[in-house]
């Protein structure tokens, strides 16, 4: 039984995945600051989920978790990189310390997630999928921050895939537009759906279920070709090449 390791996935579409993975007949890791919402998600999968309630912007937290998960499973084979929200707002109203925090999860949790785990990924002919966003490719001026974060990730996973290529570890990202999450509800309070999908330019809403189905495809035997793609499932908000 092959063994997942999915950072934020206490909620929102970290929480989509780990189901969807559990599913498809995976151990999961999970993993977030949310010990509470870690052990409902746990409870819905059932035994074969591990919770490890930690902060990822701490230097040790990477290698905490996938010791965990060696101890209680053996293999790690999947990793999954979603944990980290931004902050948004006008540019002159962030601040140094936001900048730098939204580094120290998004980013810096991956890289080190991906340090931690690699050996064992190498090791299983694993994958690495890292969950990054539209505002990668396309920045906005609400979202300095983490349009930041999200190119800094794209190229991070170009970077890794080159080595998966020499290593036999399978490495993409996608990039999720609006989906319907705690987080997008908030914004939604203040407009329409209808309102929202015609400012943002978009065909719709996404749901956090369509990402899970996406990474479980690229899991999947039929979705080995992938290699250092960069896939906007966004609803067609990304409107560059």
């Amino acid at each position: 039984m092959k063994t997942a390791i999915v950072t934020g996935s206490n909620r929102g579409i970290g929480r989509a995945i780990a189901l969807r993975l559990a599913q498809d007949g995976m151990n999961v890791v999970l993993c977030a600051r949310d010990e509470e919402l870690l052990n409902a998600t746990a409870k819905t999968i059932g035994p074969n989920a591990l919770v490890v309630p930690i902060d990822l912007r701490l230097p040790d937290s990477a290698a905490r978790v996938v010791d965990a998960a060696i101890g209680r499973f053996g293999t790690v084979d999947i990793l999954v990189n979603n944990a980290g929200a931004t902050k948004r707002g006008d540019f002159e109203a962030l601040s140094d310390e936001d900048f730098i925090d939204g580094f120290a999860l998004k980013f810096f949790g991956a890289v080190r997630m991906t340090r931690a785990a690699w050996p064992h990924l190498r090791k299983q002919s694993g994958a690495l999928v890292n969950i990054v966003g539209a505002g990668g490719r396309t920045p906005g001026a609400e979202f300095s921050i983490g349009g930041s974060v999200n190119a800094a990730m794209l190229s991070f996973t170009k970077a890794m895939s080159e080595k998966g290529i020499q290593d036999g570890v399978q490495v993409n990202a996608i990039n999720p537009g609006p989906v319907r999450t705690a987080r997008l509800e908030v914004r939604l309070k203040t407009t329409t759906e209808e309102a929202f999908r015609r400012e943002e330019r978009i065909a719709r809403i996404g749901e956090p279920g369509e990402i899970a189905a996406l990474v479980a495809f690229i899991l999947s035997p039929p979705g080995r070709l992938l290699q250092g793609s960069l896939i906007d499932a966004d609803g067609g908000q990304t409107k560059t090449i």
